[in-house]
Formats: C-alpha cells, sequence, structure tokens
C-alpha cells in the first residue's frame, strides 16, 4: 500500500505541476532516485504518465485532461513556433478549420490578414481572437461549451460541420502515435474531430514533442490522413522520419 500511495502521490504532483523531476521526488519522498524511477516505470507502463530524461509528465486519459489555462503555461515559445510554420502551410485555402487548444488558437493568430478567409472553429478563444480581423468571417460551431477547454461539442457541432466543405483543417490531438494514431481524452471531442477529418480537403496536424507516442482513449484519425505534421525539435529526427514514411511531410521547427 505504501508504494500505492507513493506513486498516486506522484501521479498528483505530475497532473498539478506539467511534470515531475526525479531528484526533487526522491528528495520530497525520501526515498532513494532508484525507487522512484520503478514508480514511474509502474506508471508508464499504466499509461498514466511518459518518461523524460530525469523525470515524467503526465499522459492525459478519459479521466485526466488539462485546461486551457494551462496549456497557455507550457512550451509557449515551441508552440509559436509551431503555429508560425503550420500558418504558412495555408496555400490557397479559403476556408479554414480551427481546432480547440492553445496551439490552434495560435495558428488562428498566424493567419494572413491581407486575403478574404472564412474560419470555422469550435474555439470560443479563437473566434474572439479573429472576429474583428476585417478580411476574416468566422463561423463558430455551437454545442455544449466545455468549461476547461471553452470548446463547442456534441451533435449540435457535428451536424454543423458534416454540411460543410473546408479546404484546410488545422488539428489537433492529446496524443499521436504511429501505432493509434491521433487521439483525445473525451468522446463528445473525438465527435467533432472525426467529422472534421471526414469535412476537409486537407489536414495538418501541430502539437510538441510530447504528444508524439502518446496514446489518449478516444481514437478520432489516422497517421496517413495528414499532409502534413508540425512539431518541434524535441522529436528526434528519427521518430519524425518513421512518421513521415506513414505519409505525411514532418515538419520540425
Amino acid at each position: 500500500m505504501v508504494a500505492e500511495e507513493r506513486r498516486r502521490g506522484i501521479l498528483e504532483t505530475a497532473r498539478r505541476a506539467g511534470s515531475v523531476d526525479v531528484g526533487k521526488l526522491a528528495a520530497d519522498l525520501g526515498v532513494s532516485k532508484e525507487t522512484v524511477r520503478r514508480d514511474l516505470k509502474v506508471l508508464e507502463e499504466h499509461g498514466l504518465v511518459r518518461r523524460t530524461h530525469g523525470g515524467a509528465h503526465p499522459v492525459e486519459s478519459a479521466g485526466f485532461e488539462t485546461t486551457l489555462a494551462f496549456r497557455t503555461t507550457m512550451h509557449v515559445p515551441e508552440k509559436s513556433r509551431i503555429a508560425a510554420a503550420a500558418a504558412e502551410l495555408l496555400g490557397d485555402a479559403e476556408t479554414v478549420f480551427v481546432d480547440e487548444g492553445y496551439t490552434p488558437q495560435l495558428i488562428a493568430a498566424a493567419l494572413p490578414r491581407d486575403r478574404p478567409l472564412t474560419v470555422v472553429t469550435s474555439s470560443l478563444a479563437a473566434a474572439g481572437d479573429l472576429a474583428s480581423v476585417e478580411s476574416i468571417t468566422v463561423l463558430l460551431l455551437g454545442g455544449r461549451v466545455r468549461g476547461g477547454t471553452l470548446a463547442t461539442v456534441d451533435h449540435w457541432a457535428t451536424r454543423m460541420l458534416s454540411g460543410l466543405v473546408i479546404d484546410l483543417a488545422y488539428v489537433g490531438a492529446n496524443g499521436i502515435s504511429r501505432e493509434y494514431g491521433l487521439t483525445t481524452p473525451d468522446p463528445a471531442v473525438s465527435e467533432v474531430k472525426a467529422q472534421v477529418i471526414r469535412s476537409s480537403r486537407r489536414r495538418v496536424f501541430s502539437g510538441v514533442h510530447t504528444k508524439f507516442g502518446a496514446a489518449s482513449f478516444c481514437r478520432f484519425a489516422d497517421v496517413t490522413e495528414f499532409e502534413a505534421i508540425v512539431t518541434d525539435t524535441g522529436l528526434a529526427a528519427s521518430e519524425a522520419h518513421r512518421y513521415s514514411l506513414l505519409g505525411p511531410e514532418v515538419i520540425r521547427v
């Protein structure tokens, strides 16, 4: 029971802080670093954390998901670079979908202002950022608003999407892996994202390197359905190459 309680405490700390450090945990808990490493290995085997060099970070699941406010504090320089690179893939698209989440919100802010665009989004934050831009028409999907992410879901959103043909979709995910594809913790969010995949001609995934290799509760797309993946250089070049073999161009910034 002592080990179980310690692991539960480690997981709670990871979820609260966003990551944990082996050395600090060992000092705080009064145990050896090797004991902490074994605990993290057990938590990783249960799909609750992903180990990193010297620590671990929590994996989002059916029972745990970070809020939009929390996401605005993590990996911000990387997300800003990713958003700028993703926006450059716009091409001749005239209708664009912007997903919920902080990185898609940054992509919305990076979209050009010197040409007409129609932006469809489930994100209240992205809609608010773009609503005052004269060249951009914003269509906000209706539905139930999720408090943690300020995004709309459920059948109102999917029904609206099903009647649209979108040139380019900027899609996020809580996890992406070569085995399980793109995943998210909430079934209602998964339904919206799956409909976006069906309604779009082109699709770009954008996300920081910590999302790679992680799998959450609900699968909504395969890696093969995307023309591009935009991430940061924290994803090893060798791993990026493995994803590119599935079809998408992998851009590391």
